[in-house]
């Protein structure tokens, strides 16, 4: 009897060891995969007659990624100088006049330029008191002052991105006062990893200097 319990314990971690190897490189494959062939579709953009298909009889997966960097360098290349920047904001007012489209551009190029330039928009781990007292969770800090709120509600506060497990693309903004915010140690990556895990990957404490968090963020 216990032989055959033990046996059953064995094959169970046996299964789950193997689990551990392949899921995360099959996840992997898969994600690169999705990429390259999204990137791949940027070949469109080249005639016909140019395209890998016609060229050498087939397909060059990847060559799209390669095709793509090499139009994002020309395009950083067109727009740093001045009549690049002219076409761009002529195209930027073509834009605006359109309502939808507006919309979309504007939010668009905003949370791209929040999030590529040199602020400190989701460069920052913290933790708020969400969605009740004494529960807390991580977020990225997306604003460190929103000035109409705090004008109008007398003290700094401050933006927050709260990500949902599983999916980090939704999740909720929230604005709560500076002094309420706790500014943690670990790393964007350190965070996004346990919140995609929903808690399961959770960074050592070494790693992330725990014992120095402060309570709240430095006043404005």
């Amino acid at each position: 009897m216990n032989g055959g319990a033990r046996k059953k314990r064995n094959l169970r971690r046996y299964l789950v060891a193997g689990v551990l190897v392949w899921l995360p490189i099959l996840a992997t494959i898969g994600v690169v995969s999705f990429m390259l062939r999204l990137m791949d579709r940027t070949l469109l953009l080249l005639p016909p007659s140019y395209r890998p298909e016609a060229l050498v009889g087939f397909s060059l997966p990847g060559l799209g990624a390669l095709f793509a960097l090499i139009v994002l360098l020309l395009t950083g290349l067109l727009v740093t100088n001045l009549i690049g920047r002219r076409l761009v904001i002529w195209g930027e007012e073509l834009l605006n006049r359109i309502p939808l489209v507006r919309t979309v551009y504007g939010g668009v190029k905003s949370f791209a330029e929040s999030v590529f330039s040199q602020s400190n928009a989701f460069r920052k781990v913290v933790m708020v008191e969400y969605p009740r007292a004494g529960v807390w969770s991580i977020g990225f800090l997306t604003a460190e002052d929103v000035p109409e709120v705090s004008d109008k509600l007398g003290e700094p506060h401050v933006a927050v991105y709260l990500s949902a497990a599983l999916n980090a693309t939704a999740g909720y903004l929230v604005i709560v006062p500076r002094r309420q915010v706790v500014e943690l140690d670990m790393s964007v990556d350190e965070a996004m990893k346990m919140i995609i895990t929903c808690g399961v990957v959770v960074p050592h404490a070494s790693h992330t200097g725990a014992a120095r968090v402060q309570r709240a963020l430095p006043a404005a």
